[in-house]
């Protein structure tokens, strides 16, 4: 597939639709005191697999476009969209990081190694926003919003965040080790600005 700015961009739009209607349309929504709410979606799996796709940038900012508008269109989560913003551009950053600049799971040929470094991406940019989406909302709940349940919904935050983890990581690394022979079978598998400089490197050596 030929790289292009244009495509990039259409890619990133692509994935941030996806991201918006996974998150809006598909999330189980907990009700929580002081008219919070936290919820379970697979938002997080396709912010990973566009990062696993098209790279950190064009993956997290996918992710993080749709989320964030999801955000903004539900008056419950409203506030929260720059948070929503940073944290699934994160995701998608290192995930992308592990995945292109470590493992080069766009080239690599050995598909053992395709599906380890697939893992490690993919639980990398998650554990991500396991560890730090409970406690930026904590922070930004108690310091920002002023939520006197601060302690009661962190730890309803890191239940749902734990839960859309581990359902992100098995979501995204099965379709992504899905979707990679049919997509270079096709001709429409996208190779990264970094993996493709690491194969010349390689050929030059």
């Amino acid at each position: 597939m030929k790289n292009t700015n244009l495509q990039k961009i259409v890619l990133t739009g692509l994935f941030a639709a996806l991201s918006y209607v996974v998150f809006t349309f598909l999330q189980i929504k907990i009700t929580l005191p002081g008219g919070d709410a936290t919820s379970i979606h697979l938002g997080n799996a396709v912010c990973v697999i566009g990062a696993l796709l098209l790279g950190g940038v064009c993956g997290g900012l996918g992710g993080a476009i749709g989320m964030t508008i999801g955000d903004l269109t539900d008056p419950v989560y409203v506030l929260y969209a720059p948070k929503t913003f940073l944290l699934k551009f994160g995701i998608g950053l290192l995930t992308g990081l592990i995945a292109h600049k470590l493992g080069h799971i766009s080239t690599e040929k050995n598909q053992k190694k395709v599906f380890l470094w697939t893992v490690l991406a993919t639980s990398g940019g998650l554990l991500f926003n396991v560890i730090f989406d409970p406690l930026v909302g904590y922070y930004y709940k108690l310091l920002i919003l002023g939520k006197p349940a601060a302690e009661l919904i962190l730890a309803w935050n890191i239940a749902s965040t734990t839960i859309n983890a581990v359902t992100s990581a098995i979501v995204s690394v099965v379709i992504y080790m899905v979707l990679r022979p049919v997509l270079k079978k096709s001709g429409l598998f996208y190779e990264t600005g970094i993996d493709r400089i690491s194969k010349k490197t390689a050929k030059a050596r």
